[in-house]
């Protein structure tokens, strides 16, 4: 496997190359119907949000080697300027004001398949842990995907089993603008979370209420949540050197 390298896009190449990961993996692999604005290179995932994001990039073999991992972060000073974030299309994000002048919100966070074995996500969450101590931020939401090509009900049973030991206090949930029908789904069967919300449930994260149903991706959206403050001591360690 080939040495991994992240950096912070700094050029409108590094996003182009972040863009054509995020249509293989959203469009191609998952199947995710996507609504690029107009005048969009042809096979790259690119939304409203893009131009206002920093976008933090996973290369294999080194700095021009190809992408292999991503996330984009849209900052508070940028959110103000778009107008909000990308999760409020999906939530109403109303209880979050008071944390929002600290707030970055996390999305299409994706990695290639034969990079997922955990150390590029380590570098990606490695990097974003710098940048919110750099920049002296301290909470992170984003919607954590997914598959809805069982028809849901994986996806009723994670938030059923989630919500009994992940919940975040009354005061921070949030309600999905187009909710997931859960009632109307099983919600007993026995399932782990996906590799990326689980470990986000080890760094501490909360899941801030039900999930949305995002149609045009065919995915089960969970909103979460995660603060600096509530890092376990090890993971505090790693990313941060105990700062």
């Amino acid at each position: 496997m080939a040495a991994l390298q992240v950096a912070w896009a700094r050029h409108a190449d590094d996003i182009l190359a972040a863009q054509r990961l995020r249509y293989q993996i959203f469009a191609e692999e998952m199947g995710a119907r996507l609504a690029p604005p107009r005048g969009a290179p042809a096979g790259h995932d690119v939304d409203m949000f893009d131009a206002h994001c920093e976008h933090l990039l996973v290369r294999a073999g080194g700095e021009h080697g190809p992408v292999v991992g991503t996330y984009r972060v849209l900052t508070p000073d940028a959110a103000r300027r778009v107008g909000g974030l990308y999760s409020e299309t999906e939530f109403d994000l109303t209880r979050l004001r008071p944390l929002r002048p600290r707030m970055v919100e996390l999305g299409r966070s994706c990695v290639h398949p034969d990079y997922r074995s955990g150390g590029a996500i380590l570098a990606l969450w490695g990097a974003l842990a710098e940048f919110m101590f750099r920049n002296r931020l301290d909470t992170m939401i984003g919607c954590a995907s997914i598959s809805m090509r069982d028809g849901g009900h994986v996806a009723a049973s994670l938030w059923e089993r989630l919500r009994q030991s992940h919940l975040a206090p009354i005061e921070w949930r949030v309600r999905p603008r187009l909710p997931l029908p859960v009632h109307e789904l099983r919600r007993d069967l026995d399932v782990e979370p996906p590799a990326l919300i689980k470990g986000y449930l080890r760094c501490g994260a909360k899941i801030l209420g039900a999930p949305a149903w995002d149609p045009d991706f065919n995915t089960a959206d969970l909103p979460m949540l995660m603060r600096i403050d509530d890092l376990p001591p090890r993971y505090r360690r790693h990313f941060l050197g105990g700062g």
